[in-house]
C-alpha cells in the first residue's frame, strides 16, 4: 500500500472524527494509521477502479448487486433463546422434508399408527451451525440451500449480531468471551434441539464457540454430538497472526488495535458515517481479507461487505479482545471419538491454514481439507467444497443416509443461488 493511500484513510477517519473535538482527531489518527496498515494491497485495487469507473457508477452498482443478489434470503421457523445474562438469541430451524408416502404406506397408514401408539419417536439428527465475527447465520447461505430438507438444521445469530439481542452483560460493561459465547451456544440447543443427537458446524468465532461449549459441557459432546466440522477456525496464538503484513506493520497494530477499536466505539456514530464515506476503500479491505481468489463473484463480494457492515463498529471493539485471549486447544480432545472435519482456505489472512493444522495434530483421526485459492470466507468463495464435505461428514455420522446425498454437494442448482 503507498504512503499516500495511508494518508488518504488517516485524513478521511480524522474528518469524520473532527466535530468531536482535538482529543477524538489523536485517537482517530492513530485510528486512521491502524487501518491504513491493515488495508495494504487493497487500496492500490481501489485506486486503480477510481480511474476508471466513477464514484456514483459504483454505488449504482452496490444497490444494483443489493437488489437482485438472492444472497441471505432463505428463512426458517424462527425462535429465541436466553442466555444465562437475559440476552436474547435469535435462531431458525430448517425442518427435514417429509418423504412423500408409497401406496403400499398409505394402505398401511392405520397399522402404522396403532403400532406406534404410546411409543415416541426418536429425534432426529440436528445440525447446528455458529457463524463468525461480524457475520451472522446468512454466511452460511450456500451450505443451507444445498441441505435443505435434508437434514433438520439450526442456524443462529451470536449475540449483539444479526438478529440477537446486543449482549446485555456487554451493555453494562462486562466484557464478552468465547466462553460466554459457549454458554450460548448450549442456551439454542437447549431451545431449539433439546433432544436427538448433534451435529455442530462453526466458522471461525463460531468454532472457537464450539470449543468453548466443549470446554465447560463435557457430557454434552460425549452423550449427544455425532459429528464436528471446524471452519476456517483456530483453537488459540491468534495474536501471533500476522494478516499478511511485514513485521514491523503486524507489530503496529497489535500495538494500537485494541485502544483504537475502543476509541472508535465509543464514538460509533461517527464513525459510522465515517464508514459509509469510505465505503469503496473498506470495500477492498474487506474483499483482501475475506477472499483469496482474484475471480469472487462480484455480488457474493458484496453479500459480504452486507454481512460485515451491519456489524456496528462498538460490537466489533467489544469482541476483538476476547480472540487474543482464546485458549481452547485443551478441550479439542473431546472432540476425538467423532468424526471430524477440518478446513480452511489455504490464503486466509485472518485464521490462516496453520491453525487448521494444529487442531488436525490433536485430532489426528479427523479430515483436513486445505482449500486452494480460498480465503477466509471459503463456505461463501468455494460453497461447492464446503458443502460437499459437509454432506460427506453427515452420511460418515449417520446422520443423513448416502442414497439422499446425491447433488446435495453441489450449490449450482439449488434455491437461493
Amino acid at each position: 500500500m503507498s504512503e499516500s493511500s495511508a494518508e488518504a484513510v488517516v485524513a478521511a477517519t480524522a474528518n469524520v472524527a473532527g466535530a468531536a473535538g482535538a482529543a477524538n482527531w489523536r485517537r482517530a489518527g492513530i485510528a486512521g494509521a491502524a487501518i491504513g496498515v491493515l488495508a495494504a494491497g487493497a487500496a492500490a485495487g481501489v485506486a486503480v477502479e477510481r480511474l476508471t469507473v466513477g464514484r456514483g457508477m459504483r454505488k449504482k452498482a452496490r444497490l444494483a448487486l443489493d437488489a437482485t443478489g438472492p444472497y441471505g434470503s432463505l428463512r426458517g421457523t424462527p425462535g429465541r433463546a436466553v442466555a444465562d445474562d437475559g440476552t436474547e438469541l435469535y435462531y431458525e430451524v430448517d425442518e427435514v422434508e417429509a418423504a412423500p408416502a408409497t401406496a403400499d404406506e398409505s394402505a398401511s397408514s392405520g397399522t402404522r399408527r396403532r403400532r406406534l401408539f404410546g411409543r415416541k419417536a426418536p429425534a432426529p439428527v440436528t445440525v447446528v451451525f455458529s457463524h463468525g465475527y461480524c457475520l451472522g447465520q446468512d454466511s452460511w447461505h450456500f451450505q443451507r440451500a444445498a441441505l435443505r430438507g435434508l437434514v433438520r438444521a439450526v442456524y443462529w445469530d451470536q449475540r449483539s449480531h444479526g438478529r440477537s439481542e446486543r449482549g446485555r452483560s456487554q451493555a453494562d460493561g462486562v466484557p464478552v468471551g468465547i466462553d460466554q459465547l459457549g454458554r450460548d451456544l448450549k442456551a439454542v440447543i437447549d431451545a431449539a434441539a433439546p433432544e436427538g443427537p448433534l451435529v455442530l458446524a462453526g466458522h471461525s468465532m463460531g468454532g472457537m464457540t464450539m470449543m468453548a461449549l466443549a470446554d465447560q459441557y463435557p457430557a454434552l459432546i460425549r452423550d449427544r454430538v455425532a459429528a464436528v466440522a471446524l471452519i476456517g477456525t483456530s483453537s488459540g496464538k491468534l495474536g501471533e497472526v500476522n494478516f499478511g503484513l511485514p513485521v514491523a506493520g503486524v507489530n503496529a497494530v497489535r500495538r494500537v488495535l485494541p485502544g483504537v477499536l475502543k476509541a472508535l466505539g465509543s464514538q460509533a456514530e461517527l464513525v459510522e458515517k465515517g464508514r459509509r464515506a469510505t465505503a469503496d476503500l473498506f470495500a477492498g479491505l474487506i474483499k483482501r481479507y475475506s477472499f483469496g481468489s482474484k475471480d469472487v463473484d462480484p455480488a457474493v463480494a458484496r453479500f459480504a461487505e452486507r454481512l460485515i457492515e451491519a456489524t456496528p463498529i462498538d460490537v466489533v471493539a467489544e469482541f476483538y479482545p476476547a480472540f487474543t485471549e482464546h485458549d481452547k486447544s485443551g478441550a479439542l480432545p473431546g472432540f476425538r471419538d467423532v468424526p471430524v472435519l477440518i478446513l480452511a482456505g489455504d490464503k486466509d489472512l485472518v485464521t490462516p491454514s496453520s491453525h487448521s493444522e494444529a487442531i488436525a495434530d490433536v485430532l489426528p483421526d479427523a479430515e483436513l481439507v486445505i482449500v486452494p485459492d480460498a480465503g477466509h470466507l471459503v463456505m461463501l468463495e468455494h460453497p461447492e467444497t464446503v458443502t460437499d464435505r459437509l454432506a460427506d461428514l453427515l452420511v460418515r455420522s449417520g446422520a443423513v443416509p448416502a442414497a439422499n446425498v446425491g447433488g446435495h454437494g453441489s450449490t449450482a442448482q439449488q434455491p437461493g443461488r
